[in-house]
């Protein structure tokens, strides 16, 4: 099992430390990879990033403790994150190649053109914050599998995956991580597929399983617990509603769209949108089927973890050798997003937050360390569960950030005061959602984008009325 692990593990390394041989030492090359990345690569490689460790540990934990309702969370996350692609993914590559942009937040905060130093110092602040935590919550699913692999400490594992990204990242930049991404998406794929078609044949097969999982109550109702509104249907609509403004969140995730930012072409984006989602579907809708027959598996939830009924499962179903492609791919899952979260971090850093930019690539690699280490102290000391910081972190992001790609994609010129109210109104609105605990009903980045949207348009529709009556 160690053997067959550590063996994936050289191979991600490897890929890494090579690509290091196409790097130019300039900061496009390290961020963006010089823009020259084949449509395949982008797809593979932003697909891999968007799932991580939230997809082995905290999907597959959720679908346990939810049931057949936890599917709603794929339908309306791909639908959410196909429709925004249709309109801001090629705007984002043009507008960042025209301004010449490494960084998520240096391509809003230029997008027209302008020069917006104050929204591009705060837009910094919270990459780093939210992206540091989110890399954190990758870093802590890595350490949750190996304790239940390998019975080895929760914070070994933590640093086994900081340590291999940072070593590959310092090497290749963002081609170490979008080569590794290409070849962890193929691990992650096979290993998930494994365990499927394992456990369903344990099981006796599609109907067998199906049947048993009927007979746990409620476990196949496609209507989650619990109600925040009444009627119920109203309730369970605003719950759909809200998974899909978490699939347009993926545009407000600065480590996601990057991949597009680095694309060889804006005309490559159909090409790249075919892998993108494909990979995408087949992967989630199988991570979902894992996780409903994990509860047949691991029949006691009281008491017991969710998010570790994957490594657990895979222990005590596969042989030795394979269990190790199992824990392969779920590290391969957290590093492919582990490390886009850290160079977007980076960039934030050395391209935003401060007044002038760090051009020095031996400083840029610094940065890019020093956020590791942040990430890595974050993971061993945060105690939330691996599904609930990544949605945090994800949600923030998206009422941060979304409505204004979306409004700036639809040709909307927004001045610097108001998109620094629309990010703020946003970021708050998400934040004392949470705190409410109305996020167990309804997604948090819903209010979050609504409100930054719905400051947009009552500024606006002021801003006309006065005119008029002047």
């Amino acid at each position: 099992m160690i053997t067959s692990f550590v063996v994936f593990l050289l191979m991600f390394l490897g890929i890494g430390i090579l690509s290091a041989f196409k790097a130019t030492g300039k900061k496009n090359d390290y961020y963006l990879a010089g823009r020259h990345v084949a449509p395949w690569l982008a797809g593979l490689s932003a697909v891999a990033t968007n799932n991580s460790g939230f997809m082995f540990i905290g999907v597959i934990g959720f679908t346990y403790s939810t049931g057949l309702a936890a599917i709603w969370l794929m339908v309306g996350w791909i639908l959410g994150d196909f429709l925004a692609s249709l309109f801001v993914h090629k705007r984002l590559r043009e507008v960042s190649a025209s301004v010449n942009e490494v960084s998520f937040g240096g391509a809003l905060s230029r997008w027209d053109g302008g020069f917006q130093p104050t929204f591009r110092k705060i837009a910094a602040l919270i990459t780093i914050i939210f992206l540091g935590a989110y890399a954190a919550a990758q870093f802590k699913a890595g350490g949750k599998a190996l304790h239940s692999l390998l019975g080895w400490d929760l914070q070994t594992g933590a640093i086994v995956g900081s340590l291999i990204v940072a070593v590959y990242c310092l090497s290749g930049g963002i081609r170490a991580s979008i080569w590794t991404d290409a070849a962890q998406s193929i691990v992650m794929i096979v290993a998930m597929a494994l365990l499927l078609v394992v456990t369903t044949v344990h099981f006796g097969g599609p109907a067998d399983a199906w049947d048993q999982m009927n007979e746990i109550p409620g476990f196949l109702s496609l209507y989650p617990e619990g109600s925040l509104f009444q009627p119920e249907w109203l309730s369970f609509g605003l719950f759909v509603t809200g998974w899909l403004f978490a699939g347009l969140s993926v545009i407000g995730q600065p480590h996601i769209m990057v991949r597009f930012m680095a694309l060889d072409s804006p005309e490559h984006l159909s090409r790249t949108r075919v892998y993108y989602y494909g990979w995408f579907t087949v992967f989630y809708a199988m991570a979902t089927m894992v996780g409903l027959l994990s509860r047949l598996y691991i029949t006691d939830a009281s008491g017991f973890d969710a998010e570790l009924a994957l490594p657990t499962m895979a222990m005590e179903m596969l042989p030795p050798a394979l269990v190790g492609l199992v824990l392969a791919g779920i590290f391969a899952a957290t590093m492919s997003t582990a490390d886009s979260l850290i160079l977007s971090c980076s960039a934030a850093v050395t391209h935003d937050l401060f007044s002038h930019r760090v051009e020095n690539i031996w400083l840029i690699k610094c940065a890019t360390l020093i956020v590791t280490l942040l990430a890595l102290w974050i993971a061993l000391t945060d105690q939330q569960s691996v599904f609930r910081l990544v949605i945090a972190a994800w949600s923030v992001l998206a009422s941060a950030f979304a409505p204004l790609l979306i409004l700036k994609s639809l040709g909307r010129r927004i001045p610097e005061r108001l998109a620094i109210a629309m990010l703020l109104v946003g970021v708050a609105v998400d934040l004392l959602w949470i705190r409410a605990g109305w996020n167990a009903y309804i997604y948090e980045g819903m209010p979050g984008i609504l409100s930054g949207l719905t400051v947009w348009v009552s500024v606006t529709w002021l801003g006309r009325k006065s005119a008029v009556s002047y």
